[in-house]
């Protein structure tokens, strides 16, 4: 009976939280898309310092307490809230050490990092570390207790709020204040319905002991995510350094847009993936076809996304973000070409490392990326703007390499096998992109430009009908699946 409940619970769950993934991942680009004919590019780019600063702060903050009360086997509610307290008082009191830290070096912070004179704008806007401590920990609780439900209901006021106070502040033309505005008050109604809602209060009761034993489990997961916070944001660094608040906004927001773009299939495939891959991972045959199977469907649609957005890259730019943005077209394009690729070939790879229980290889990975964005970044600032932002796309490429190495040497995936598993689709996307150029160089209006895509389409849907039917099968057993 209670191997019942658990799985009725899991699956109640996993409801839940896929619906919340479809919703923020169609309504954040959407909000997005609003508020980029609204704010300037530069102020965007003041937002993105800002969200760099507290982003690091934030994970020191955590220092992975939330990972240890989600997988650790209390042996009562006693024993797990005492754990959780312990969790919940420290990160506060980190997390205020680490605000009173930014207010204290305020302008030598915006300095560094490239916007002198917003010492007291990051000083503000970091509010949001207290905010996210007091939440993160109860966060945690909740999806300890599959309780995706009231996660849910938190993450639709998120979506909430961009609409009644962000856009609306936007309008009255507050800049840059609107989103940090918008963002504090975000956490603020997070904190206040996490907290309501919660079976756990906060009460005063340290341990250190406790505080011993969850750190040195948690010391691993701090690094790795230190490792996957330098490879996100080292780019983004170097070019406020180097320049000014414009190109870092136009940099920063180009590369969420398509990033966004592409969770809409990553989102829903990872999760599935990594919990059916972990189940068969004693059965190394039907794991590798389980693997390859997931990665020629997300092939067969991350593909024509990518080289869609690199081959319309101008008129998607005016689609996502508007006419103020023209100049983003080139990183939207070179970024959704690459980042089609990269997602096709290697994204996945982590999740193998996982489901086999070897999540140090995750970390290998990330340094030897590491090893080479960090002086191609440096170097190609060097050449301006548009040098960093094609080195740092095509730089990206390095992890295809680097995935196939690690995956055959250690997963005993073969290099030749992973690229004829994704080459049906691989060579329907050229054919079209073929046709799409050719159609390019008919007309260049906007209205044929979109007959022109609907036609691209098309041929793809076609190709894929009459040469790759097994393919479509496969697909809609994992639809099913992942319903």
């Amino acid at each position: 009976m209670g191997e019942i409940n658990f799985n009725n619970k899991v699956i109640n769950s996993t409801k839940w939280s896929a619906l919340t993934e479809v919703i923020s991942r169609l309504v954040g680009p959407i909000i997005n898309m609003i508020l980029a004919r609204i704010i300037a590019p530069d102020a965007f780019g003041v937002v993105v310092t800002v969200t760099m600063i507290i982003s690091f702060a934030d994970m020191l903050s955590s220092a992975g307490f939330q990972k240890y009360l989600i997988q650790h086997e209390f042996k009562d509610n006693e024993e797990k809230f005492k754990h959780t307290n312990v969790a919940f008082i420290s990160n506060i009191a980190i997390s205020l050490f680490l605000w009173g830290t930014i207010i204290l070096f305020s302008e030598q912070i915006a300095v560094m990092v490239g916007n002198p004179g917003l010492g007291n704008v990051i000083a503000i806007a970091s509010i949001q570390l207290p905010l996210t401590a007091f939440s993160s920990i109860q966060m945690a609780l909740y999806r300890r207790d599959f309780d995706y439900k009231t996660l849910f209901i938190v993450k639709m006021v998120a979506i909430c709020i961009p609409v009644v106070i962000t856009i609306p502040l936007a309008l009255l033309g507050l800049s840059y204040w609107s989103l940090i505005v918008g963002t504090i008050s975000m956490h603020i109604f997070n904190a206040a319905i996490l907290t309501i809602k919660s079976k756990w209060k906060p009460k005063w009761l340290y341990d250190i002991g406790i505080l011993k034993e969850m750190f040195s489990f948690s010391i691993w997961s701090l690094i790795e995510s230190i490792s996957i916070w330098l490879t996100l944001w080292v780019d983004v660094f170097i070019i406020g350094s180097f320049l000014n608040e414009y190109y870092l906004g136009l940099y920063k927001t180009s590369t969420t847009m398509v990033n966004a773009l592409m969770a809409l299939v990553t989102a829903s495939v990872i999760p599935i993936l990594f919990s059916t891959l972990s189940r068969l991972q004693n059965d190394e045959t039907e794991f590798k076809h389980m693997f390859y199977r997931y990665q020629r469907i997300v092939a067969y649609l991350i593909l024509p996304m990518g080289f869609g957005v690199f081959l319309y890259s101008d008129f998607a730019t005016s689609m996502m973000l508007g006419n103020q943005w023209y100049q983003a077209g080139g990183i939207i394009g070179i970024w959704a070409l690459t980042s089609s690729l990269v997602i096709t070939t290697s994204h996945f790879n982590s999740e193998v490392y996982r489901s086999k229980g070897k999540p140090q290889i995750s970390f290998i990975s990330q340094l030897i990326s590491l090893s080479i964005i960090i002086p191609a970044c440096l170097i190609s600032i060097n050449y301006g703007f548009w040098a960093l932002v094609y080195t740092r796309a095509l730089i990206r490429l390095e992890s295809i390499a680097t995935g196939f190495i690690i995956m055959k040497t250690y997963m005993n995936f073969q290099v030749m096998q992973t690229i004829n598993n994704i080459s049906k689709p691989f060579i329907f996307t050229l054919v079209m992109c073929l046709i799409g150029i050719l159609l390019k160089q008919l007309a260049d209006s906007v209205y044929w430009i979109i007959i022109s895509i609907f036609i691209c389409a098309t041929v793809y849907i076609v190709l894929i009908l009459l040469f790759a039917k097994e393919d479509i099968n496969i697909a809609k057993r994992v639809v099913k699946r992942i319903r």
